[in-house]
Order: C-alpha cells, then sequence, then structure tokens
C-alpha cells in the first residue's frame, strides 16, 4: 500500500520537502505551489486496481506530449503534474509512445522528489522508429525488456508500479507476454501487470500466468466496448478498470462545438470518425443529456462524466488527461461528485434513446484493438497459442 503525505513520519516529510525545495532551484523547474504545500494535501478518495491502491481519479499523462495538440513546455507540463500531487492524485498514466519518450520524461522529473508516494504507470507494445514514428505492434520478450530499461531511465525510479501492455500483440503469444513481465517483477523492476483493449480470452489466459492487477481500455458514457465480456471478467478475477478517454477525448466536457476542426497530423481526433463536424452535430444529444444533469448538480458536465463512471464500479478509475489547471481541478472535483440510483437511470434512458454516429478512433486505430475489446466482437480464441502451451495441450 501507497503511503499518503498524513502517513509519513517527519524525517521522512521533512525530506520530501527538502527535495522539492532543492528541485525548485534547479533552471526551468518550478515546484507547485510550495515545498511546504504537502502539508494540506488534498484528501481524495482511494481505490483498488487488484492489489494496487490508487486515488480514486488519475492523472493521463499522454496530453502533455503528444496526441491532441503539440508538446506542453516542459516547465508547465511538470507544474500540473505537481500540482495533481499536491491536489491528492496518486495515479499517474503514461507510455513511451507518448510523444514518443516525452510523457516518460516529464513524468519521471515532476514526481523524483515523491516517488514513493505515487503510482507510475507506463505501457510497452510498439516498435519505435528512430525519428520516433510508430512501426507496428512488438511484444517480443527481449524488446519489452529493452524497453522497461529504457522507461526506468526516462521515469528516474528503480521500477514502474504498474506496467501494461499498450497493445495486444497478435504474433507473441499472450503467456509469453506475462511470462517476460512475471520475471522482471521478481528482479523488482515492475510491481503489478496491466492490458490496455484486450479482451475477456487474452485477459483469462495472461491472467494464469502472471496476475493482471488493471485493464486499461476506453470507457465513458459514449463508448460502452468493455460492457459485458470484459467487466464481468474484471469482476470475477479482481482486475481494477483504468478507463481511458473517460471524458470522450474532451467531447463530453461540452467544451467543443460541432463546428471545431482539427489539426492533421497534430490532434489525432482529425482522423476520428466521431470528431466529423456532421458527427459532433448528430451526437450533439449525448452532451445536452450530461449537461442537464449537470446543471440539477450544480457541476460541469466533464464532472457529471466521471461521478458516472465512478458510479458503475468501485474498482474503476478514470485517468482525463489535460494541459490545464483549472481543468485539472475539475476534474479532480468529480471525485465529490455523488449520482444517485436515479441519476444513472436516467442517463441510461437517454443513452439508449441516442444514435451515436462515427467510430471512437480511426480504422488503423481499431485495427489494433483485441477481439473481444470492443462491441459487437467476440474474444473466444483470443490472440497468439503459445507454442510450448500447444505441446502440453497435444499430450
Amino acid at each position: 500500500m501507497k503511503l499518503t503525505t498524513s502517513q509519513l513520519s517527519r524525517r521522512d516529510f521533512l525530506t520530501a520537502t527538502m527535495l522539492l525545495a532543492a528541485t525548485a532551484m534547479l533552471p526551468g523547474v518550478a515546484t507547485a505551489n510550495s515545498a511546504t504545500s504537502s502539508m494540506a494535501k488534498s484528501a481524495m478518495p482511494r481505490r483498488r486496481l487488484g492489489a494496487l491502491e490508487v486515488s480514486a481519479i488519475g492523472l493521463g499523462c499522454m496530453n502533455l506530449a503528444w496526441g491532441f495538440g503539440p508538446p506542453m513546455e516542459k516547465r508547465k507540463a511538470i507544474e500540473l503534474i505537481r500540482e495533481a500531487y499536491e491536489r491528492g492524485v496518486t495515479l499517474f498514466d503514461s507510455a513511451e509512445a507518448y510523444g514518443p519518450f516525452i510523457s516518460e520524461e516529464y513524468v519521471g522529473e515532476a514526481l523524483a522528489p515523491v516517488r514513493n508516494q505515487v503510482v507510475i504507470a507506463s505501457k510497452f507494445g510498439f516498435d519505435i522508429g528512430p525519428s520516433g514514428e510508430l512501426r507496428g505492434l512488438n511484444s517480443r520478450p527481449a524488446h519489452i525488456r529493452d524497453v522497461v530499461e529504457a522507461s526506468l531511465r526516462r521515469l528516474r525510479t528503480g521500477h514502474i508500479d504498474l506496467l501494461y501492455q499498450h497493445r495486444v500483440d497478435p504474433s507473441v503469444p499472450i503467456e509469453d507476454v506475462a511470462g517476460t513481465v512475471k520475471r522482471l517483477v521478481d528482479e523488482g523492476k515492475v510491481l503489478h501487470f496491466g492490458l490496455s483493449e484486450a479482451g475477456d480470452a487474452t485477459i483469462r489466459r495472461a491472467y494464469t500466468e502472471l496476475p493482471v492487477a488493471a485493464l486499461q481500455n476506453e470507457y465513458s458514457i459514449w463508448t460502452r466496448d468493455p460492457e459485458g465480456e470484459v467487466l464481468q471478467t474484471c469482476e470475477e478475477l479482481g482486475i481494477g478498470l483504468v478507463a481511458w478517454g473517460p471524458l470522450g477525448k474532451g467531447y463530453l466536457a461540452g467544451t467543443i462545438p460541432p463546428s471545431a476542426t482539427f489539426q492533421k497530423g497534430i490532434d489525432l481526433r482529425a482522423s476520428m470518425p466521431r470528431f466529423t463536424q456532421e458527427a459532433m452535430t448528430a451526437n450533439r444529444s449525448i452532451v445536452e443529456l450530461i449537461e442537464r444533469m449537470a446543471q440539477r448538480k450544480e457541476a460541469k458536465p466533464g464532472q457529471i462524466a466521471l461521478a458516472w463512471l465512478l458510479a458503475r464500479k468501485p474498482w474503476i478509475v478514470p485517468i482525463p488527461g489535460t494541459t490545464k489547471i483549472e481543468h485539472l481541478t475539475e476534474n479532480i472535483a468529480a471525485a465529490s461528485v455523488q449520482l444517485n440510483a436515479s441519476d444513472i437511470q436516467e442517463i441510461e434512458t437517454g443513452y439508449a434513446a441516442i444514435k451515436l454516429q462515427g467510430e471512437r478512433s480511426s480504422e488503423a486505430v481499431m485495427a489494433l484493438i483485441d477481439d473481444g475489446a470492443r462491441a459487437g466482437t467476440s474474444s473466444k480464441g483470443g490472440h497468439g497459442k503459445s507454442p510450448l502451451r500447444a505441446k502440453a495441450s497435444a499430450k
């Protein structure tokens, strides 16, 4: 279990304070608020991802480096990460592919002074070229080890708290992937294992090799793919669900007008069918549904979207990303927004009457998602049977 600031001894607290103060003296680095602000760290409810305890709302750190615009200026990114920590966030989600590499560098530098009070998650699974291009999937055991060693250096740590396979690689049996991570766990370089955008069969096969602490799949009011097999499997096996895209890539916050455009090559939404002007116009009713609830609750629409996820299951943890501290403040405050059974039913009834237009991601991105991790597919077969298992089962 990770210790909160209130659980630290006076000596440990003073040590952390001194480290923060020393870091603030480095060129181009600013601490969040002041070195003593951790005394007033906000209380944040906790949830469990398997055996791992984290804040009820985490911080997705992709947006800081890549995906929905150019990378943030380093100083501002570090300030935002530290502000999240001061406000009670303990789960920080990154990946080597974000940037690539930039997100891990920001996260590592920002959290170094408080490393033992936070949970850092990262991911492997892509083949990244010399110019930073993503050339496809790669979860070969030797590659996993290379990625982890590089991630540890960028994150300035001796271990990764939660290591995900970023996407299921159909060319590598999931048992071999889990077995490699298991050896990294035995070596102390990884503490917990996770999968991202995996389906039921893959989750179960991985779990037989190494317990899966968390599954990170896209899940929100307007993206329901995990409902059904995946959520049932998580509940049965005690796996937490980390919901990425909990604000519908910004759309559910109600701040993106149907007339919005996105720059190709800079913003991934430019290639997403759900973010064409036609689709955003057609889907406006989902925002209006959330806005009506927000008005009654005296909350922001984005807070309702996050509160909906928190109300679904006690082991679901959303990780909204942002580049603005005011939006960070709103997201964190969603942990105190309560939706009762009647509120949830109202959202579900309204959602059922809406015919959404457009797939959640581009065709190329959707092709990387595991069988059973997207609506309307079955994961009964799963990906890639291990040659070792094949021999064993043939006996």
